[in-house]
Parts: C-alpha cells; sequence; structure tokens
C-alpha cells in the first residue's frame, strides 16, 4: 500500500487547503479515501443517530502534478485512512506561499500522512518542514461503511440563495432557537423559520430556480402530478447548518438542496472540479 503526491502550483495548492479547511468545520475525524482518479472526504454519522454526514469528491487531475497510489490489492486499488481533517489543514496553513508540497503514505511509528512543505528561503537552499499527520488504515471489511451515501426520493429541490446572505440570516435566527425549519416548492420559494414559544421569524426568498432534475428525473413523481405552491419542510438542528454555511471557503458555481419531507435536508455545493454533498437529518 502506498500513496505519494506532489502539488507545485500555487494557485492549486491554495485551493486544496480552503477545501481541506471546509471540511475541517464540518469533520472532527472523517475517512480520506483514495483511487487513482478522486479523493474522497467522507463523514458518515449514522443519520438514524442524528449525525450528519458528508461526501466531498474531488478530481486528483486538477489538484496534483504528481499523484502515485498502490491500494491494498490490484482488484481493490483503494486506500482509506481515517484522519482528522483539522490536523491536515493546519499543515496546509503553513505552505501559503510554498514553493511544494508533497503528501505521502509513511510509517514512523505508527502510520501517517506526512506532508512536506518546500518553502523559499534566502539561501539557495530551501527549507522543508515536515508534518506528521497520524493516520488509522480502514480495513478492507469495512469498506461498505463508507459507500457514497444514497439520495432519498425528495420531495422538492431547489436552488439555495447566496450562501453569505444565507449564512447572516442563519446566525441571528441561532441565538433565537436551536432548530431551525427550512420549507421549499417547485416555485423557486424557499423560507427559513424559527419558532419559539415566545417568538417567530420568518426570512423568504423568491425566485430562486428548481434543478431540472426536480421534474425530469423518473423516480421523482412528475411535476404535473403536484402543486408547485405546496412547501416541502424539514426541522433540523441549527448549529449544523451554521457549520456548513461558516465553513465554506469554497465558493459553489452551484449550490441546491433537496428536502424529503421531515426527514432530511441534503445539500449539494458544486464547484468545478469539487462537489459536496451534506446531509441533515430532520428532528422530530
Amino acid at each position: 500500500m502506498r500513496f505519494r503526491a506532489k502539488i507545485v502550483d500555487l494557485a492549486c495548492l491554495n485551493h486544496f487547503s480552503r477545501i481541506i479547511n471546509t471540511i475541517a468545520k464540518l469533520a472532527k475525524t472523517c475517512i480520506l479515501r483514495l483511487t487513482v482518479c478522486k479523493l474522497y472526504f467522507i463523514l458518515s454519522d449514522k443519520v438514524a443517530n442524528g449525525g450528519a454526514s458528508m461526501w466531498c469528491e474531488l478530481s486528483q487531475g486538477n489538484f496534483f502534478d504528481e499523484f502515485q497510489m498502490e491500494g491494498v490489492a490490484a482488484e481493490h486499488n483503494e486506500i482509506y485512512l481515517e484522519l482528522v481533517p483539522e490536523n491536515l489543514s493546519r499543515a496546509l496553513k503553513t505552505a501559503q506561499n510554498a514553493k511544494a508540497v508533497k503528501i505521502k503514505l509513511t510509517n514512523k511509528h505508527c502510520p501517517c500522512l506526512s506532508v512536506a512543505v518546500e518553502l523559499p528561503s534566502l539561501s539557495s537552499s530551501s527549507r522543508i518542514v515536515t508534518h506528521d499527520i497520524p493516520v488509522g488504515v480502514i480495513p478492507r471489511r469495512m469498506w461498505n461503511d463508507f459507500r457514497e451515501p444514497s439520495v432519498p426520493d425528495f420531495d422538492v429541490s431547489i436552488y439555495l440563495p447566496a450562501l453569505k446572505t444565507m449564512k447572516s440570516v442563519v446566525e441571528r435566527m441561532k441565538n433565537l432557537s436551536n432548530f431551525i425549519v427550512i420549507e421549499a416548492n417547485l416555485s423557486g420559494e424557499m423560507n427559513l423559520k424559527i419558532e419559539t414559544d415566545l417568538v417567530s421569524v420568518t426570512t423568504h426568498f423568491k425566485d430562486l430556480g428548481n434543478p431540472p432534475w426536480a421534474s425530469e428525473d423518473g423516480c421523482q413523481s412528475s411535476a404535473q402530478d403536484r402543486d408547485l405552491e405546496s412547501m416541502a419542510e424539514a426541522c433540523i438542528d441549527i448549529k449544523k447548518l451554521q457549520q456548513l454555511l461558516a465553513g465554506q471557503q469554497v465558493n459553489p458555481t452551484k449550490a441546491l438542496c433537496n428536502i424529503v419531507r421531515k426527514r432530511i435536508v441534503h445539500f449539494i455545493l458544486l464547484h468545478e472540479e469539487v462537489s459536496l454533498q451534506y446531509f441533515i437529518p430532520a428532528v422530530a
């Protein structure tokens, strides 16, 4: 089992660093799945226990100048590692004007991802700072626990308003309640609501638009059968939503949310070479 990769391009490095930073805000620990073409960051708190789950996928070719890996076996050419993303995020913070960053799977007392940051120096030789990040190697028999979560058969799919706007609304609301109701319909309307014994606050968004699959997809009942104005709603933990919005350093080109009435809110943030899915279960 071997893995080594190198980033030389500074823009790619900074972009990669922002993605890791976003993931560190969403997950204390996560699984890094390495394949020949892609990297996946996976958080699978059991949704049944009220945990959120995350699936972030990036194509390695868009970030790395070199990328070599050999998985556990020829027919299972993948590696699954458990790590604390905050540690990787910290290591990459030291690389903001690096000449190159090399990431390698090593074994120093325990399995580690060694991040070697080559920094420019005044002399001809460059300085190299190495961070060893302990990782756990996930055995093959447990890989099935980290498959891509299936997208539930949703009632409504809608584009999100500007995430900055949404973030400031949610930050104000979180002082009033621990829970927030998200509701949306197929006419491009979405509401964020707080309801407590003392206060009821609603923010309305209009003309957001609904993704084309909301009506085309065969597994979704066709839009003709449904009332376009009727709202599908789910009440979720406001802290989990705030974490997602606060951690957003990857300005997505598309951001949308799917709501399964009273069951789950599924967010999808797309950027050219990155997709992040985040599932927040509804509270009863």
